[in-house]
């Protein structure tokens, strides 16, 4: 039984030692000398330094001039802002936005002209030390605002030949950074383009008649945006409207006739007279006029042609040269058969006021036969007198 034992022993040691691998034997040691070096495997690992925070501002701290439209922003490497705010001068806080992983902070507003913006706050870099956010911009201040006037309304309704027009209070320089900041977005495919008319005033048309019930927003972003000799745009505008159903007018001053063509029929057909053929100031001008307004009642004058504070009653205007369509009883007997108005589409009072019950803003009315164009000297909206290419020609950004 002893002998058994003693073997036991032998083999869970000998286990033990295939578990652990071996064991080196014990240095030797030189009596009466130093102890022999204990080799080593231990690697000591090199621990990275979090790096230091970076704040970077745009614009940046110190600018001057700066647009008060271009994009601010305060950006964060190795670290995470734990607060901020841009304050203007009176020490209201600019809106902004805050990044989800608080590496970056955005302003969501336009600036002020004129003024000095201060940040604050506080970053918490990577290293665990804050760092604080500081410094200041201004903004730039123009020589003069511009303003402008456009000719659409919110939820109105126009003819299928209605231009978009834009009006501004000075001569523009920079036509181009201007025509950049506008647009028109329509709910079915228009093409269309910008033309400048004069270095006031910009249109935009579709290439053809509108589409019958399409829906259409203008938008002018003109505040910041420079016009030239440093006169920037004061602010912005907008208008949503509508383009109703279709109805052309067709003029013909050589069969003394005025037809009307509502979405493709022929709905009237009126016996006319026009401007005196023989006299150029009084004939009436060919080609595409727009219906501009029309009242009830007004009063005529014309001096030069011996009327003064005349009663004209459904007056039509579709230029700014004195050209209406209107109810005309005394000119009955010429119309049909020979022109002698100064320049109007003179109808019987029957006629006028049928026609003046349907006409719309920016329907087109087509003047033909005459021995005169339209010109821009003779209205606002000679858009249509314009071939295509003509048109596209007086865009500021046509290459």
């Amino acid at each position: 039984m002893r002998r058994r034992s003693i073997a036991l022993c032998a083999a869970l040691a000998a286990t033990a030692l295939v578990a652990w691998g071996t064991v080196d034997p014990a240095p030797s040691v030189d009596p009466g000398g130093p102890r022999a070096p204990v080799a080593s495997n231990t690697t000591v690992a090199n621990v990275p330094v979090a790096p230091t925070a970076t704040i970077i501002a745009s614009p940046a701290i110190g600018a001057a001039g700066v647009s008060p439209v271009v994009p601010v922003a305060i950006t964060v490497v190795h670290g995470a802002i734990e607060q901020v705010a841009l304050t203007n001068p009176d020490g209201k806080v600019v809106a902004g936005q805050l990044a989800g992983d608080r590496t970056s902070f955005r302003i969501t507003e336009p600036l002020g002209y004129g003024k000095t913006y201060t940040w604050s706050g506080r970053v918490n870099g990577a290293d665990g030390a804050a760092a604080p956010i500081t410094g200041s911009f201004t903004t730039l201040t123009p020589a003069r605002h511009v303003s402008a006037r456009l000719n659409t309304g919110d939820g109105q309704t126009y003819g299928v030949a209605m231009p978009i027009a834009l009006t501004f209070d000075v001569a523009v320089t920079d036509r181009a950074a201007v025509e950049q900041a506008l647009s028109v977005q329509t709910s079915k495919p228009t093409e269309g383009a910008w033309a400048w008319l004069d270095d006031r005033t910009v249109h935009w048309r579709p290439k053809v008649y509108w589409q019958p019930d399409t829906a259409v927003t203008v938008t002018a972003k003109l505040y910041g945006v420079p016009f030239g000799e440093n006169a920037y745009g004061a602010d912005d505008l907008t208008a949503q409207f509508a383009i109703g159903r279709s109805q052309i007018a067709r003029a013909d001053t050589q069969t003394h006739r005025f037809t009307v063509i509502r979405d493709g029929e022929q709905v009237a057909d009126y016996p006319a007279s026009y401007g005196l053929d023989s006299d150029p100031e009084r004939v009436t001008r060919g080609g595409t006029h727009v219906v501009m307004e029309k009242t009830p009642a007004t009063l005529f004058s014309n001096p030069k042609f011996d009327y003064t504070d005349l009663p004209v009653q459904w007056a039509v205007r579709v230029s700014n040269n004195g050209e209406f369509i209107h109810s005309a009883p005394w000119s009955v007997w010429a119309q049909g058969t020979q022109n002698v108005s100064h320049g109007c589409v003179n109808l019987a009072p029957d006629d006028a006021i049928a026609y003046y019950q349907t006409a719309m803003t920016g329907d087109p009315v087509e003047v033909i036969g005459s021995t005169q164009p339209l010109s821009g000297a003779d209205g606002d909206y000679y858009d249509w007198t314009l071939t295509w290419p003509e048109w596209t020609s007086k865009s500021a950004l046509t290459t």
